[in-house]
């Protein structure tokens, strides 16, 4: 058991099955907490602004908008508020983007419960709690040269989709007017996103701006 007094810990996550496997591990390794549960991000956001809590546990892919973007508008909303990320998706794929969008840890599903205790207490004791693996790769970044703007990697279609995201337009249209899938076009995104090392549309498109990629 971690500690002896009471917790508040808010999980938002769109499968009932990992809310519950959640809820077990927590009861388990805290001998006093309290668990909120919501299944879209934006009754997490609502849950939030409604009261007080010491933590909470995000997904990455929930189905009202990418876990990215919430954990961006989760800190807007209440700055201190720690954050642990628990995700699907492996640590190269999001965990670096994570941690920028304040993320305070970033762990995969198949995390044992041990561990996920122990990154739960340190994040509680306001520290981040960082893999191995994740150090690896965040010095890795940290070591790179620049070798001009980020842009300048881009392939040619994912500048073109960068560009009309910037204009405005929607994922359905901008998949329309390139004559791709909807799913295609969300994963160029994805890489733009990876790319210019951002975690939302919007900081995609202050960054054509900032670029005079758009009129």
């Amino acid at each position: 058991m971690i500690g002896t007094e009471s917790v508040k810990i808010l999980i938002i996550d769109d499968h009932e099955v990992v809310r519950r496997g959640m809820r077990q591990i927590l009861e388990e390794n805290f001998l006093y907490v309290e668990v909120g549960e919501a299944n879209t991000g934006a009754k997490g956001i609502a849950a939030v602004r409604q009261e007080p809590w010491d933590l909470v546990i995000v997904d990455i892919s929930l189905p009202d908008q990418s876990g990215l973007e919430l954990l961006c508008e989760l800190h807007s909303t209440a700055p201190q508020l720690p954050l642990i990320v628990l995700s699907l998706h492996s640590e190269e794929q999001y965990a670096v983007r994570a941690l920028r969008a304040g993320a305070m840890a970033y762990l995969t599903k198949g995390t044992a419960p041990e561990e996920l205790a122990r990154a739960i207490k340190q994040v509680l004791s306001g520290r981040k709690y960082v893999t191995a693996s994740i150090e690896e790769r965040m010095a890795d970044n940290l070591s790179k040269s620049p070798t001009g703007p980020e842009h300048h990697t881009l392939s040619k279609r994912e500048l073109e989709v960068l560009v009309l995201l910037a204009q405005g337009q929607s994922i359905k249209h901008i998949a329309q007017s390139l004559t791709l899938s909807i799913k295609t076009v969300s994963t160029y995104r994805a890489r733009l996103l990876d790319k210019l090392q951002l975690t939302a549309t919007a900081e995609l498109i202050r960054y054509a701006l900032d670029h005079h990629l758009v009129d």
